[in-house]
């Protein structure tokens, strides 16, 4: 029966999507082949956290999210951002990898905001909703983010939008860069993502540690990533002196990550790291640092970085 009144609701929704004609719409290449969309989608779902930031910094508010990895709702940054802006609170329809077709149907979209790992079978269900835009798959690397914001932003109709707010990411890297150096306190980084199991380092080719870069910092992971992974195998506190740089940011996704945190600090390993004893280990959330992805993500990134640096 659920899967009768899924197939009824997909139906009308064909249906009314044949009513309304394709007289205003665009096509984009996507990962699984030329897509049309309307000019202006005014009921947008997105699937994936970076397509929910693309899509706020372009100026358009979701009707539907899903979860932040490892949270029951969407990242805490983007809260702040709805919060600030006083816009309203997309409906949660999923959490990551795990899409509820029918909360997506009941949004009625019309347009849906997917990321590169969407399976097939899901987009077939989904691109008979409306229509799904997933970007293709990418090589690990710092700059993917931008990428798919653009394809995003096309999707919206609002690519001038989403490269204004790319450049702003750049003039705000770049300023920070100038002050980091006059401050004097740049120097080697790395950063490790804190597990119940331990710590894991993270890849240089993510959104943060590109950042990072980007500000002048020399990001480094220690050799102990395999090629187009964004982490290690979890460390032994006896090897955390791997990780001993002029700073160390640390990320943690849940209570649980925090807790084993604070049980690493009461060791002698960890606080015979030089980088503790200098007072240079930042802590960060991390559903921003190691999972978030978009020019929101980006600036709230470097706000953690600025409040860090030269505070």
């Amino acid at each position: 029966m659920r899967h009768t009144l899924l197939q009824r609701g997909l139906l009308g929704m064909l249906i009314s999507g044949l009513l309304v004609g394709t007289a205003q719409a665009r096509t984009l290449e996507t990962a699984y082949g030329d897509v049309e969309v309307v000019d202006h989608p005014e009921r947008v779902v997105t699937l994936y956290e970076g397509a929910l930031d693309a899509a706020l910094a372009a100026g358009v508010t979701p009707v539907g999210a899903v979860t932040t990895r490892g949270g029951d709702n969407v990242a805490e940054y983007v809260t702040d951002y709805l919060h600030a802006n006083e816009l309203e609170h997309p409906e949660i329809v999923g959490v990551v990898r795990e899409i509820n077709i029918e909360a997506v149907l009941a949004q009625q979209p019309d347009l849906i905001l997917a990321a590169a790992q969407l399976p097939e079978e899901q987009y077939q269900l989904l691109s008979q909703i409306a229509p799904t835009v997933v970007p293709h798959t990418q090589p690990l690397a710092a700059d993917n983010w931008e990428a798919e914001a653009r394809l995003f932003g096309q999707a919206l109709n609002q690519e001038e939008a989403i490269e204004e707010a790319m450049a702003a990411v750049d003039l705000r890297a770049a300023e920070l860069a100038a002050a980091i150096a006059a401050a004097d306190v740049g120097g080697t980084a790395f950063l490790a993502r804190w597990m119940p199991s331990g710590p894991m380092v993270m890849s240089t080719q993510l959104i943060a540690t590109g950042l990072l870069e980007k500000v002048g910092l020399d990001v480094q992971d220690a050799g102990l990533i395999k090629a187009d992974s964004a982490h290690s195998d979890v460390l032994s506190l006896e090897n955390l002196s791997q990780v001993d740089g002029d700073w160390l940011f640390l990320a943690t996704l849940n209570d649980d990550g925090q807790a084993a945190l604070e049980s690493a600090k009461q060791s002698a390993a960890f606080n015979r790291l030089n980088v503790v004893q200098s007072e240079r280990v930042v802590p960060v959330n991390g559903q921003l640092w190691s999972s978030a992805n978009g020019p929101l993500a980006a600036q709230a990134i470097l706000d953690d970085i600025e409040n860090a640096l030269l505070p």
